[in-house]
């Protein structure tokens, strides 16, 4: 099993909170196929760290810091998963490989790459070669 990160766990804790007012231990499991008692010392973790309020039996609420944490986190993902899609990445396939490398691009790569996905739909020379590139795909 391959090791879950701090952002991995604010993210799916973000998902399930905005699903179910809160993430239970159960949920976390579930989502990220990790063990519940891996799940409770990380949530153990990232309460240390200010980033969660976690009660057992009840589950876990992002703090401010952790709900900034998760918008970031999201906003990487969605500027990772739109230029891999204009490339012609299926979004599914896409989405799945944002997942993976949203963790490790600094914040100044997202802005470029943010402002180069804005340019590819809004330049209409651009939108064209996009397109021929496309169409040369498999």
């Amino acid at each position: 099993m391959r090791y879950k990160t701090i952002e991995e766990y604010i993210e799916t804790i973000y998902v399930l909170e905005l699903k179910h007012g809160r993430a239970q231990t159960g949920m976390i499991a579930a989502r990220m196929g990790v063990k519940p008692p891996s799940i409770t010392e990380m949530l153990g973790k990232l309460e240390r760290e200010g980033l969660i309020r976690y009660e057992s039996y009840t589950g876990a609420t992002l703090t401010v810091a952790g709900k900034k944490m998760a918008r970031e986190l999201m906003h990487t993902h969605k500027v990772i998963a739109d230029l891999l899609e204009i490339l012609g990445i299926d979004r599914t396939l896409a989405e799945a490989d944002a997942c993976q490398i949203e963790h490790h691009v600094s914040r100044e790569t997202v802005a470029r790459l943010e402002e180069f996905v804005k340019f590819a739909r809004e330049d209409e020379e651009m939108t064209d070669s996009i397109r021929r590139f496309r169409v040369g795909m498999p």
